[in-house]
């Protein structure tokens, strides 16, 4: 039985396991960004301010993610101090770091100050995503572990999010925003130190060379069928209409729920969330990546379709709790379909790229999905996400997923 348990685990050499460590400490510490957020937003409304001021605070706050392919084609074009992604990583994580510090040393938190301080922080930040996740793809691809390497990723900021619920809630109580700025910081030193001892990485070409070899794997990206084909597969399913606020919406008005209690539906669904980033590890190492896909939409077709029993506390509760974990599981698999289809010497541009599409249809989605609430009210709205989710059925034939896959492992080398 031991030795059975011990073949699920993916990592099983001293290399893997190094990267593992590195991607679930940095990917933690990136999760611990949202720590000063709910008291930003209740001190901010203490100042005076409306809650539209306070959502333009953040929507400028967020800029720097929307940008993440820029961040790629820096890294991926001109190297710093001779390296493609360490220089950097230490660079943005100092940049993240010294964002925080002085937010906690100024006594000045005025609207624009502080907006400003928490954008460097948010470029810094970003930027550090971008680059763990080049070295999540150029190390991943060839050992076949990019699933198991995003398990790892998105457990540890999902781990996060929990204490981020728990010690943000009691930080904004005591309106302690000087305290949540300065253990915010902490966190991306976390990741230089991490950067500094943990990533290896070969020195980078000349800048003539590496340019011209960079520049080329752009060009030939561009021409291939599978970039295209997932960006936009990816973006068909990020953009059925989901619950975001109107779920919340619904909690409240209709079931009543406290706000304490939405809260703790929140950071139990996260916990089974990290269940489910266990449970894809090995998953993605046995299991084709096309089988995978089709169960992660039947999943989520069932999933959804389960929110038309929401009616009462019990229900909540094991809904939310089941939905966090297979929610995560049919994640990482579009993650991983995304990490696979991602071409040499460009991963940062490119996993970036899609990563950005990602991001931008589920924003869609949730706006979409609350303008749907509020014309036709809930059952409507799961009915219509379930069809939609549905449909991307349809378009898994078009993807050639197995094709991709093969192509990924075509350029495996053996792990050491």
């Amino acid at each position: 039985m031991l030795a059975r348990l011990h073949a699920l685990h993916p990592f099983q050499t001293p290399e893997t396991q190094r990267l593992a460590v590195l991607f679930g400490i940095v990917y933690f510490a990136q999760g611990m960004w949202y720590l000063p957020n709910q008291t930003i937003t209740i001190s901010l409304k203490d100042g005076g301010l409306s809650a539209g001021q306070v959502a333009t605070f953040f929507a400028i706050t967020t800029v720097p993610w929307l940008i993440k392919p820029l961040y790629g084609l820096l890294s991926d074009f001109v190297p710093l101090f001779g390296y493609h992604r360490r220089s950097y990583l230490i660079l943005t994580s100092g940049t993240a770091a010294a964002g925080g510090l002085l937010l906690g040393v100024t006594g000045d938190h005025a609207y624009w100050r502080m907006a400003a301080f928490v954008t460097l922080m948010a470029l810094g930040l970003a930027f550090t995503d971008v680059l763990v996740d080049a070295l999540m793809v150029e190390n991943g691809k060839p050992m076949g572990m990019t699933g198991a390497f995003q398990s790892v990723q998105w457990g540890a900021i999902t781990t996060a999010s929990i204490l981020v619920g728990e010690l943000g809630g009691y930080l904004a109580e005591h309106r302690r925003l000087h305290a949540a700025f300065f253990l915010a910081a902490c966190f991306p030193l976390v990741s230089l130190l991490m950067a500094a001892v943990f990533v290896r990485e070969a020195p980078a070409r000349t800048d003539r060379e590496g340019f011209r070899t960079s520049w080329t794997a752009v060009r030939e990206a561009l021409r291939e069928r599978e970039v295209w084909v997932v960006g936009g597969f990816i973006l068909f399913w990020t953009f059925s209409p989901s619950f975001g606020p109107a779920l919340l919406y619904y909690q409240t008005d209709h079931l009543h729920f406290s706000q304490q209690f939405i809260g703790h539906l929140g950071a139990l669904a996260a916990v089974a969330g990290v269940a489910g980033a266990f449970i894809y590890a090995p998953l993605s190492r046995r299991v084709p990546l096309t089988r995978l896909i089709n169960l992660a939409i039947g999943f989520a077709v069932a999933g959804t379709l389960a929110y038309l029993l929401y009616r009462g506390h019990v229900s909540a509760l094991v809904i939310d709790v089941v939905f966090g974990c297979v929610g995560m599981i049919t994640q990482l698999a579009f993650l991983d379909l995304a990490a696979k289809s991602c071409p040499r010497h460009v991963e940062a541009t490119f996993f970036a790229l899609l990563m950005s599409v990602y991001n931008g249809g589920t924003q869609i989605s949730q706006n979409i999905g609350g303008r749907l609430y509020d014309s036709f009210g809930y059952t409507p709205l799961v009915l219509i996400s379930a069809a939609f989710t549905a449909a991307a059925w349809l378009l898994v034939p078009l993807v050639r997923i197995d094709r991709i896959e093969a192509k990924a492992k075509r350029a495996r080398v053996p792990a050491s």
